[in-house]
């Protein structure tokens, strides 16, 4: 990667970044972890707890490419983000007053997933739009992305100790209102107006994106990034079970644990960007995140909580080295005019591709090992294991990287 540059953005520009991501990490942060508790809260079985974490992977399929092809082509990113932020958050209430109003699972179905296609552009389209306005990304970005992360701790604090929103369509309001706000303040981020101009339907569909993949080392980044998604789908779908399977009542609060990793991480990614090639963060990710489904299988085995909480501790740290560093490597690799579609397609691969798969081979898994005890939880989180673990041959063996160019990636 170039080389950081010594001039600083303005602490104006990194305020206003670092709150919008802090709301839009609080949105999730609200629900995601309690959801699987809240739907067992109203009747429903594990059917419907895969359902419900269907629909973000069949909205990142739709919408993240044709968004970003808008903000690239279009209208300002940040009007683009704001006016999809608000939308999903009013989608958002509504969902959860189907479920605890008129106790209607389909209609909560039918109107989470509405809002999941609206929102599912927001953080590859927050990326981008940090990325044109920061002068040194490789430093800065991290310090602007730890505001997502602290959202998403303190929301889960809030579900567990002050709220107590565990298994409670609470959660889900207060997402909705978090969100909401956190696109009202998105109007007055710095202006990022489209840097293409194509009219072509083909560009408007946001399928030029795919022509990234022409290119040897994006293929295997996108390869790798959609087989990691994979087991990566579960883990906000069964751990919470797994922790309240092992006595935990706290789980919302106990998986904010993962998050403190991700500050650690964060802060040195300035550090670990400078000094390292991008395919050594890569791979270190890589083994880092089959090491965390390790310690959950585990704890399976032993029943032993410390080993599940344990990987938790792990996964901020994985996120962070291998996703963060994704996303500047396609800042740094992609031209200008394709921005925010390269971080649609990372959408595409992770939260789409790999995680439709994931949560639909998550739902066998879990019934044939848990539900049907062949095996319980060490099984499950072994298979999991396994599945991480040949992602590392792929990308040792078929990335290149450019470290004789001026890039070093």
């Amino acid at each position: 990667m170039s080389a950081p540059t010594s001039s600083r953005t303005s602490f104006a520009v990194i305020h206003g970044l670092w709150t919008v991501f802090f709301f839009l990490g609080m949105s999730p942060g609200y629900y995601t972890p309690a959801l699987s508790n809240i739907l067992k809260s109203r009747g429903l079985g594990s059917e419907w707890v895969a359902y419900a974490f269907m629909a973000a992977p069949l909205a990142a399929l739709i919408s993240p490419l044709i968004v970003g092809s808008v903000a690239d082509n279009r209208y300002p990113a940040q009007k683009v983000f704001a006016v999809i932020g608000m939308v999903s958050g009013v989608l958002l209430a509504a969902a959860f007053a189907a479920l605890e109003r008129f106790n209607s699972p389909c209609l909560f179905l039918g109107l989470f997933a509405s809002a999941s296609i609206v929102a599912a552009p927001m953080w590859s389209m927050l990326a981008s739009i940090s990325m044109v306005h920061l002068r040194s990304g490789e430093r800065e970005f991290p310090v602007v992305r730890l505001g997502g992360t602290l959202g998403w701790m303190a929301a889960g604090v809030l579900t567990s100790f002050v709220f107590h929103f565990e298994g409670s369509p609470g959660a889900g309001y207060a997402a909705a209102v978090t969100r909401f706000a956190g696109a009202a303040i998105a109007f007055s981020l710095p202006n990022t107006p489209p840097m293409g101009n194509s009219r072509s339907l083909r560009t408007l569909l946001g399928l030029d994106a795919f022509s990234l993949l022409k290119e040897r080392d994006h293929l295997v980044f996108f390869s790798v990034t959609t087989l990691l998604s994979i087991p990566l789908a579960v883990f906000f779908m069964h751990t919470p079970m797994h922790l309240i399977a092992l006595g935990n009542d706290k789980p919302s609060a106990t998986m904010t644990i993962g998050q403190i990793s991700e500050i650690v991480a964060m802060l040195l990614m300035s550090v670990v960007m400078t000094r390292f090639r991008v395919k050594t963060v890569l791979m270190v990710a890589l083994g880092l995140s089959a090491l965390r489904y390790a310690l959950f299988a585990i704890s399976g085995e032993t029943g032993n909580s410390g080993w599940l909480i344990g990987g938790i501790a792990l996964h901020g740290l994985c996120y962070t080295l291998y996703f963060i560093t994704g996303q500047l490597f396609l800042d740094r690799r992609v031209d200008p005019s394709m921005r925010t579609q390269a971080q649609g397609l990372l959408t595409l691969a992770s939260n789409g591709v790999g995680s439709v798969v994931g949560t639909l081979f998550g739902k066998y898994l879990y019934d044939f090992t848990v539900e049907h005890q062949h095996g319980g939880w060490a099984s499950y989180w072994w298979v999991q294991t396994a599945l991480i673990a040949i992602c590392l041959p792929v990308l040792a063996i078929f990335y290149q990287g450019v470290a004789a160019k001026k890039d070093a990636t």
